[in-house]
């Protein structure tokens, strides 16, 4: 379309959208004669807190998520808060699930904080939603200021998003929102996290409560088991050959760690699953 309509490299694509306009766009903007002026405008709390923040642009593949993009950086972010008057319910709580994230990886006050005033935030509260955006912010450019091209602790922003990516990859994009399926991949990291000793049947528990509080799921779907580990092992995180996880030495302290057996994997998979049977049960 740029093409088409002769713009040339002087020109500025502005991204006027959720994260997958922005990724898009930002993609399309990395792209075009090498490079070209970028600007986010976010319309979803998701994109706000996280996509539209960093530089990570691409698009996804019928065998990975995000696995063609590039590293642009956008000229200026501007989250319009008004914008979040017309989200649906349910994209709303996609992007509660990455503010989660950033508490749980980093920040036990602002878990705290999350856990008090969740039911005002789930109603859309104008100041506290601000307030959760502004920090939620504070806390991606921190890290990615210190680690643009994931070379290192930048990796500990995609808490989750392992188990997330291999259930949105499976079920097909769209079919689950990328919160959703994050908010699973969460509880299946701290599930995963007790198993090595890390987080107490308490910890799990607290986590999977948040969420539930958010409206967001946290069991997995019925995904074969080996199936799913091969959508895992497709990840990009995986690195010569062997898979990083995100995982939890305690709720506010995130982890890269390769040292994970795959019986453990399985166990966390499959008792996710179990959970889930149960409450259709119910």
């Amino acid at each position: 379309a740029l093409l088409g309509a002769r713009f040339n490299r002087d020109c500025t694509v502005l991204a006027l959208g959720g994260g997958v306009v922005g990724d898009m766009a930002g993609f399309a903007a990395a792209s075009f004669q090498r490079g070209v002026d970028f600007v986010q405008v976010p319309t979803t709390l998701l994109s706000q807190v996280d996509s539209s923040v960093g530089g990570k642009t691409g698009i996804n593949h019928p065998l990975g998520k995000n696995m063609i993009g590039a590293f642009k950086q956008p000229h200026v972010v501007m989250a319009d808060m008004a914008q979040l008057d017309t989200l649906p319910d349910r994209e709303l709580s996609a992007g509660l699930a990455e503010i989660i994230k950033y508490a749980l990886l980093g920040d036990i006050e602002f878990l705290s904080w999350l856990e008090m005033h969740m039911p005002r935030l789930v109603a859309r509260d104008a100041v506290l939603l601000a307030e959760a955006v502004y920090r939620s912010c504070l806390h991606k450019a921190k890290i990615v200021a210190a680690d643009e091209h994931e070379h290192g602790d930048r990796a500990l922003l995609n808490l989750g998003h392992t188990f997330g990516h291999a259930i949105e990859s499976y079920l097909g994009y769209g079919e689950w929102l990328h919160g959703e399926a994050v908010a699973a991949g969460m509880v299946m990291a701290a599930d995963l996290s007790h198993r090595m000793g890390w987080l107490s049947h308490a910890d799990v528990e607290r986590v999977r409560r948040i969420l539930q509080q958010a409206n967001l799921p946290v069991t997995c779907p019925d995904i074969p088991v080996e199936k799913f580990l091969a959508l895992m092992a497709q990840d990009k995180k995986v690195l010569a050959g062997q898979l990083r996880l995100i995982l939890l030495k305690q709720l506010g302290q995130a982890v890269i760690t390769r040292d994970v057996e795959i019986e453990q994997i399985k166990q966390t998979i499959l008792a996710c699953q179990q959970q889930q049977n149960q409450e259709q049960l119910r």
